[in-house]
């Protein structure tokens, strides 16, 4: 089984419409190239409104183009003798703290590394019977740079019964942020996301149509011209917490992509330490998938984590 890319959704401006498809398509810097959008065009892997998009066609304003990207060559990754903290394990499942800096699944540009090329050397999981398979035993995922809690599925069954969990937000994670600023005590972000019309690399929420994401912020100390954030998620958007926290106007300390400079001293000490965007995976929970009994896991962030804050504390 190779697993699909993920879908690229945009919505044509006023200023694209009637326009050739393609060419509209060409010119958001999608990361494919015109020829790569005329070829996936032809496949059927490019629809408009639902419906199999032609090449030719003219733009039309509102209209929603969903592009399925060709799915990645069959890559087995390799096994690895990488360090991996365990929380639990037993027949059906592992959950572990994935560090900061850790790719979870071998993607160009990251190859080895993995923490699925850990996995693959220290437990068999679902799928490694089939060696093309590129995620064994995944369900979902954190960011390179945010460390934190994850399950991975060692059967089919449990693989299946934990997507399941995921598809319907039945699912529990709490993360803890660093953000810039000071926002109210409480508060629930429930927007649009959806990838940034201009760059595919980042996502948004100022959009008029996409996907609903909903996150509790609940402000746990107030720090040295920032706070120390809970986030609990109803729905798990990709960089959701990262997108909406910045668009909101307290963005993740350090974060590359969402983030701000800083000139305070304090702050660029924390960035100094923490060397990545601020967030942590603290808790997950999920419904066993052979019990059925609810089980939760909990891992307090680590010492770079740690170190930016006592930066940042009166």
């Amino acid at each position: 089984m190779v697993t699909e890319a993920e879908p690229i959704e945009v919505v044509v401006t006023a200023a694209e419409a009637g326009e050739r498809l393609d060419r509209v398509l060409g010119a958001r810097k999608l990361g494919l190239s015109r020829s790569q959008l005329q070829a996936l065009i032809e496949v059927g892997r490019v629809e408009v409104d639902g419906q199999p998009a032609r090449a030719s066609s003219k733009a039309k304003v509102g209209a929603q183009v969903r592009i399925r990207p060709a799915p990645p060559p069959p890559s087995a990754a390799a096994p690895e003798n990488i360090p991996i903290e365990l929380l639990f394990e037993d027949e059906q499942v592992v959950v572990l703290v994935k560090a900061a800096g850790m790719v979870v699944h071998p993607a160009p540009g990251h190859g080895s590394g993995t923490l699925v090329n850990a996995l693959r050397y220290h437990r068999e999981l679902a799928d490694d019977r089939d060696e093309t398979t590129e995620r064994p035993g995944i369900v979902h995922r954190l960011d390179k740079d945010t460390s934190g809690v994850m399950v991975v599925a060692k059967t089919m069954l449990a693989r299946e019964a934990l997507i399941a969990q995921f598809k319907t937000h039945d699912i529990e994670r709490e993360y803890v942020a660093i953000v810039l600023g000071h926002p109210p005590a409480q508060l629930t972000l429930d927007t649009q996301h959806g990838r940034h019309p201009k760059d595919r690399k980042r996502f948004t929420t100022r959009l008029a149509v996409g996907k609903r994401a909903v996150t509790h912020v609940r402000v746990l100390e107030r720090l040295h011209a920032a706070s120390l954030v809970s986030c609990t998620l109803e729905t798990g958007r990709t960089h959701q917490i990262r997108v909406q926290l910045s668009e909101h106007g307290y963005p993740l300390l350090a974060d590359p992509v969402y983030g701000r400079s800083v000139r305070d001293p304090r702050l660029q000490q924390a960035e100094a330490l923490l060397g990545r965007q601020a967030l942590h995976a603290r808790l997950l929970g999920f419904v066993h998938p052979t019990s059925d009994k609810s089980v939760h896991f909990v891992a307090e962030p680590p010492a770079d984590f740690q170190a930016a804050l006592t930066a940042l504390r009166d």
